[in-house]
């Protein structure tokens, strides 16, 4: 298969498969539980939702326990991590594909990238904020590195593979119907449910 860029190339391989091992754990879904119930806490009982990148849907399966009633859908690169979503979402609910090629063919509740846009070449990211924005009728929620300005660090040994910047701060300066609504941090060093030094954004569209 023929990817846009490197990066997409990566988490498609070998790489994105030892990702799945590494993010599978009870303890994790626990953070997750917890980290939802503060991030979409502004959102009332959301009926529908779209991840974007949500590789086995560990993000998906902590939403579905706060909202049993959500529809879930997710977009997925990696086939492996694909195939896993399509056994707890169900294969009609499962884009395996590039978000760069994903057809906003409906709109949900809330749109959801969490850990993803930190792997995007800088270049794809409007293309990326672009199907965030349109897949959502309401919601955007991004959640990612923060950086007051873009930097790229290595990351597990390679380089550009990992790009930090205002993500969300971007997509409020693009699209002018979008509103703050609410906004967090998750450290990795919380004794009970620790996340990845997370800074989340929830947006609103007007």
């Amino acid at each position: 298969m023929q990817y846009s860029t490197e990066q997409e190339a990566f988490w498609a391989g070998t790489f994105g498969d030892e990702y799945i091992q590494r993010n599978r754990s009870q303890e994790y879904l626990a953070a997750n539980l917890n980290f939802f119930s503060k991030a979409l806490k502004q959102v009332g009982k959301p009926s529908s939702i779209l991840e974007f990148g949500a590789n086995i849907g560990m993000n998906l399966r902590a939403i579905k326990l706060l909202f049993p009633n959500i529809e879930a859908s997710g977009i997925e690169l990696n086939e492996t991590a694909a195939s896993q979503l399509s056994e707890f979402l169900g294969a009609d609910n499962v884009f395996n594909g590039s978000i760069f090629e994903y057809p906003v063919t409906k709109t949900v509740d809330v749109s959801l990238i969490k850990g993803v846009l930190i792997h995007i070449h800088p270049e794809m990211l409007p293309l990326v904020y672009e199907k965030l924005y349109n897949a959502s009728r309401k919601y955007i929620l991004v959640c990612e590195y923060y950086n007051p300005s873009p930097v790229s660090i290595p990351y597990r040994g390679h380089s550009d593979r990992l790009f930090k910047r205002d993500f969300a701060g971007e997509m409020l300066d693009t699209y002018s119907d979008l509103r703050l609504v609410d906004y967090g941090f998750a450290y990795k060093r919380d004794t009970s449910f620790p996340q990845d030094d997370i800074t989340w954004f929830l947006m609103e569209k007007k």
